[in-house]
Formats: C-alpha cells, structure tokens, sequence
C-alpha cells in the first residue's frame, strides 16, 4: 500500500493524495452486509449532532470483533476495500461453511489460514487471550471485557505492544501512549492493522469530505447574531473573555463531562507526543 499523488493540473488536485489500495476487486458478501439508510445526526428531524450527513451511498460491511469460532480454522478468501472502516477486512471461508469478516492485519494476505483460540500459533491474524501472547507482540482488537468483543485498537495502522504481564492482567501501551491494564483472559488479535497510511491523505477540496459525511463546519464570527459569536458587519472577533459553543457553554477548557470513569488500570495516561 502506498500513497498517489494527483497531478496539479486544477487548483483542488495540486494537494491531492489518494491511497492505492492493494485488495481484491470484488462484490462486498451479500449476507454480511446491510444498507446505510435514513439521515446521520438527526433526532426526529432536528439536528443532534453537528456537521454530520449520510455522504456518498454505501454498504455496511458486518464485521466480527468477538472472534468466538474457537479452534475452527478459517481461509482468508479475499482482501477487501470497506468505505466505513478504516483498515482493510478480509473474508474467511471457515472449515464449517460460514463466512465472517474480520479487520486485516498488515502482511495477512490471500490463502492464509487463521484461527482463534487458546492453542492458536502466534501469526498474524490469529486471535488469542493475552495471557497466552508473550511480552513484546503488537496486538489490535483488544477485548476490555472477556467475550464481549474487542473494543481497543481497531484503527487503521494502529497496534498496541504488550509490555508485561502476570496472573490477572496484562499491561498493555496503546498508540495514544495510554499505558493500561487488561485481564488477562481478554482476546486480543496479534499483528497491527493495515492503511497506515491513511493518516497522510489529503482530501485536496471540500467535495471529498461531502461525500465522506463531513460537512462545512462555520466560524461562530461569520455568523448572524443569533450565535454568542456573531453579528456585527466588521470583524470585531469573539467579543467575550473565552469563545462559547452555540448554547453559551465555554468552548475551551471547561470540563462538560459528569461520568467518573476509574482510573484504577490506567497506569499513564494518554498523551499527544
């Protein structure tokens, strides 16, 4: 996988970057997907949720996060692209008949043979609980709860490495820097997955988010008076001690959230650099 590069030959293509995508061109499994219908962001027709829309017409792709055919082997039968997910996901072709996606890992490739379970062999794409992957092994698709399905690093390129270990959890470094622990009896599968190059994509115009479902989002200033920003035809700014969202809640610093989550198995936490 790799990153093109447009030809400036228009103002909006000089900037451009697109991702070669190195899958098999084939139809999405019809049984393990569904249609994306109906409007995003929306409550009974009002706007819930800001700067969302449905975008450019799409399939969703039914992803298996639990990884619960334990000890059944399964063909990866395809590589395939999936527009609502990052990493690419792959097709398997299980020794009963049934067919799943799971999210693929870098170097997973057409006719490989995966499985889960607590006596798989530690190659990519195997899902084992962590208690049975030595220290020093990048896994994705981390479960925080056993047998409810991995919920932990499931971005593309990212992977988590396994620092150390004992009886009852494991600690685990995650892409963020978060340093945290999980029980050991969590699945995890092994390997970091793949489209680590998404993150150096350049949309190069507005069009692109628009069919992606991310739409304009407006400075408060260029809004009318009906906003805590707003009004006024010269550019007198936010004109107030801190900017506010468009309900008058402080937009910078203030803390808005009331749960009060443990931070008992964060040993660090999550950090920008």
């Amino acid at each position: 996988m790799s990153l093109r590069k447009s030809r400036p030959t228009t103002a909006s293509r000089r900037l451009r970057s697109d991702i070669l995508y190195a899958v098999d061109k084939k139809r999405p499994e019809k049984s393990l997907t569904r249609p994306l219908k109906g409007p995003l962001g929306r409550s009974k027709g009002r706007i819930s949720t800001r700067h969302k829309a449905r975008g450019a017409k799409k399939l969703l792709r039914i992803i298996d996060f639990k990884r619960n055919k334990k000890g059944i082997p399964a063909k990866v039968f395809a590589i395939e692209y999936d527009p609502t997910h990052g990493p690419n996901i792959a097709l398997l072709h299980y020794a009963d008949g049934e067919k799943r996606y799971i999210l693929a890992p870098k170097g997973l490739k057409k006719g490989d043979v995966v499985k889960a379970g607590e006596k798989a062999d530690l190659t990519v794409g195997n899902a084992l609980p962590l208690k049975n992957i030595p220290i020093g092994t990048f896994v994705h698709n981390i479960e925080i709860y056993p047998g409810r399905g991995g919920q932990f690093v499931r971005s593309a390129g990212c992977g988590a490495i396994i620092m150390s270990a004992d009886s009852k959890f494991t600690t685990l470094k995650f892409p963020s820097k978060e340093i945290r622990k999980i029980l050991s009896s969590c699945f995890a599968t092994i390997g970091v997955l793949s489209n680590e190059d998404v993150k150096n994509v350049k949309m190069g115009k507005a069009g692109r988010k628009i069919h992606l479902g991310i739409r304009p989002t407006v400075r408060g200033v260029a809004m009318p008076y009906k906003h805590p920003h707003g009004g006024s035809y010269s550019t007198t700014g936010v004109g107030r001690k801190s900017p506010v969202s468009p309900w008058g809640q402080p937009a910078k610093g203030k803390k808005t959230r009331r749960r009060k989550h443990t931070n008992k198995y964060i040993l660090q936490k999550r950090r920008k650099k």
